[in-house]
C-alpha cells in the first residue's frame, strides 16, 4: 500500500512513488485535507523516498512520479538494475542513511547510463554508481545531458566511463569530494572523467585513480577548475593523467599527479593536442606535486603551439621528464626533486618531510603577490580538501600540492 508521512517541522510531504503519481493528477483526498493542508506543497518543497528492494519506491518508479522542485532521498542499500532518466529541473538526489550503491549488473537508461540526467539545476550526492556498460561500450555511472549540475561525495567504481557529458554548450559541471577509480572499457576511449565543449567544468577534492588505459580527466570545456585533487595512474595502464585536448583556459592548482608505471603514454599533462577550439586558450599551473614513474621517463606538461599564455609556478617535479611547450611561458619556481624529499611516496604521501629542503621555498607569498595563484587548501585523502593556514614571513609557502608537513 502507498502512503505518505507529512513532516511539520520541514514542512515536506515524504511521499513513496506510487503515492507522488496519485497526488500530482486531482484533489488531495478528503483525509488529508481534513488535516489542514489545502494542496500538496510546492514542487520544491517535496521530499520523494526510495527503497532498496521495493518496487513501489525504486529509482525507476520514482523518476517517473518527481516533479520540478523534487527531493529524492535514497536509504542506504545495494540498488540492482534500478536505473533511471530524470528530466526534472532543481532536482536533489541524495543517499541518507549511508551511501547508497547503483549497480548497473547489466541494466542502463536508454542505453546509456545509470542515471540520465536531463534537468536543469540537479545536485547528487552519497551515491555510488558501479557497473555501467552498455552495447556500444560508452555506458557511464551519471550521464550528463543538461546542467548546470553539482555532484558530491559520490563514487564512480568500474564503469565504462565515471562521467560522460556530451558537446552542451553553456553547461557547467562541479564534481566535489568523489572518488572515480577502475573505471574505462579497456580501449583507450573511455575514461574516468571525460566532458565535451561544455561551459566549465570544475573538480575539487576528488580522487582519481587507475583508468583502464583511458584518461583520469578528459575536459574539452571552454573553462576547466582542476584543484586540490590527487590523480594517480598507480599501477593500472593510464593514458593522460589530465588532458585539454581543445584547449580553453584551465587551471590546474593544488594537485599531485602521478603517472604510473606501466602507463602508455608518456605525457601527464597534455594541452591543445587537437586543435584549439575555444577564443581563449591558456594553461595555469601551480602548487602542484607531478610524479613520473615511468623508468623510461616521459614528458610532465606538453602544450601544443597556439596557446595565448602558459604559466608554471611554484610546481614540484619528481622522477624522469621534461616539458614540452611549444612558445614561451612563465617559468617561476618550479623545482625537481627526489622522491627523498616527501613523507611515504611508496602511499602517495607526498606531504614534504619536516627537514625536507624544500620547505618554505615558495615564500611567503607564494606565486603571486595578488594571490590568484596562492591555494587555499589542499588535497585531504580519500576524498575531500582541507584550509591551509595563510602563509606570513614565519610560515611561507612551499612548493607542490602539500603545505602540512609529514611529521
Amino acid at each position: 500500500m502507498n502512503s505518505f508521512e507529512y513532516n511539520e517541522t520541514r514542512r515536506t510531504l515524504i511521499l513513496t512513488a506510487g503515492t507522488a503519481l496519485a497526488l500530482s493528477q486531482q484533489s488531495i483526498a478528503s483525509g488529508l485535507c481534513s488535516s489542514g493542508l489545502a494542496q500538496v506543497p510546492s514542487a520544491s518543497a517535496r521530499v520523494l523516498r526510495v527503497s532498496a528492494g521495493d518496487p513501489a519506491r525504486s529509482l525507476a518508479a520514482t523518476a517517473k512520479a518527481a516533479r520540478d522542485g523534487d527531493t529524492i532521498e535514497i536509504e542506504a542499500g545495494d540498488y540492482r538494475r534500478d536505473v533511471a532518466s530524470w528530466p526534472q529541473n532543481d532536482l536533489t538526489l541524495r543517499g541518507v542513511g549511508g551511501r547508497a550503491r547503483l549497480i548497473a549488473d547489466g541494466s542502463d537508461a536508454e542505453g546509456k547510463a545509470i542515471f540520465v540526467i536531463k534537468g536543469r539545476r540537479v545536485r547528487i550526492e552519497n551515491l555510488e554508481f558501479t557497473g555501467a556498460k552498455v552495447r556500444d561500450r560508452n555506458g557511464a555511472g551519471i550521464r550528463i545531458e543538461n546542467g548546470p549540475i553539482t555532484i558530491a561525495n559520490c563514487h564512480f567504481v568500474d564503469n565504462e566511463n565515471g562521467i560522460l557529458a556530451g558537446n552542451i554548450a553553456g553547461v557547467e559541471i562541479d564534481i566535489e569530494d568523489s572518488v572515480f577509480v577502475d573505471n574505462g572499457s579497456g580501449d583507450g576511449l573511455t575514461h574516468n572523467l571525460y566532458v565535451g565543449t561544455i561551459a566549465r567544468l570544475s573538480v575539487t577534492g576528488c580522487w582519481l585513480a587507475r583508468a583502464r588505459i583511458g584518461h583520469l580527466i578528459k575536459s574539452r570545456a571552454r573553462e576547466s577548475v582542476i584543484q586540490y585533487n590527487r590523480l594517480s595512474g598507480e599501477q593500472e595502464r593510464s593514458s593522460y593523467e589530465l588532458e585539454f585536448p581543445s584547449g580553453g583556459t584551465a587551471l590546474v592548482m593544488g594537485n599531485v599527479i602521478q603517472q604510473g608505471p606501466r602507463s602508455e603514454n608518456h605525457t601527464i599533462v597534455s594541452f591543445g593536442a587537437e586543435g584549439y577550439r575555444w577564443p581563449e586558450n591558456s594553461l595555469t599551473m601551480a602548487f602542484n606535486t607531478l610524479v613520473n614513474d615511468r623508468t623510461q621517463g616521459g614528458v610532465f606538461v606538453r602544450v601544443a603551439a597556439g596557446a595565448s599564455r602558459v604559466e608554471l609556478v611554484d610546481n614540484i617535479l619528481v622522477g624522469k621528464g621534461s616539458l614540452e611547450i611549444d612558445g614561451p611561458f612563465l617559468d617561476r619556481g618550479n623545482i625537481v626533486a627526489a622522491p627523498t624529499e616527501f613523507s611515504d611516496p611508496r602511499a602517495f604521501d607526498y606531504r614534504l618531510r619536516l627537514r625536507s629542503s624544500l620547505v618554505g621555498r615558495a615564500g611567503a607569498w607564494g606565486a603571486n603577490e595578488s594571490g590568484k595563484l596562492r591555494p587555499s587548501r589542499e588535497y585531504q585523502y580519500q576524498s575531500g580538501s582541507c584550509p591551509i593556514d595563510r602563509p606570513s614571513p614565519i610560515s611561507p609557502l612551499s612548493p607542490g600540492a602539500f603545505q602540512r608537513l609529514a611529521p
